[in-house]
């Protein structure tokens, strides 16, 4: 973890869920990803059962690969990006670790975060987005990538709620004359 200041204390430390999970985009993503793999497999295997030249032959293998990838392998990406990813709340700023190949720390002051929201479902668990209007936060399952950082979030956390109102309190604590975030659905 980054250094702490002299004062700065940790209120909260914890990590996104861990192992294979499907989110809401993989409803549009696995079709299109089947299709595409599919469609690839075939194309790859009529070039090379036919007298093509080698150039077209070679020109199909990244379409097949995109089609491993697109079918399982962005599922064991995303899983190995959130068994390296954690995360940090103390009295000063919040803190985000991750990276796949090379370790990145984010950190955000509290008393230049601006707005946050927590969009969370019935089970507690939820993603806390940072520095974004509540529109923005509501299609990040479906746009963001896995290691994606244009959006700082807690992702896929248990006890979104809680960490929620531990993030607005030490917010409003930092100096802002009223707590700012929103819940989302």
């Amino acid at each position: 973890m980054d250094a702490l200041s002299t004062n700065e204390r940790v209120l909260w430390q914890g990590v996104p869920r861990q192992g294979l999970m499907l989110r809401g985009a993989d409803v549009l993503m696995i079709p299109f990803s089947l299709l595409w793999g599919g469609f690839s497999l075939f194309l790859e295997y009529s070039v090379m059962r036919s007298d093509a030249p080698m150039v077209l032959r070679l020109w199909s293998i990244p379409f097949v690969l995109m089609g491993a990838y697109m079918v399982g392998g962005r599922f064991v990406i995303e899983a190995w990006q959130r068994a390296r990813t954690e995360y940090v709340v103390t009295n000063e700023r919040i803190i985000i670790r991750s990276g796949i190949l090379r370790r990145r720390a984010q950190s955000l002051e509290l008393r230049a975060l601006g707005d946050f929201a927590l969009t969370e479902n019935n089970k507690g668990e939820g993603t806390i987005s940072f520095g974004v209007s509540a529109a923005g936060t509501r299609f990040t399952g479906l746009a963001a990538w896995p290691g994606d950082n244009t959006i700082p979030r807690f992702d896929t956390i248990a006890d979104a709620g809680k960490v929620y109102e531990i993030i607005r309190k030490a917010h409003y604590a930092a100096g802002h004359t009223r707590p700012f975030g929103q819940r989302l659905g």
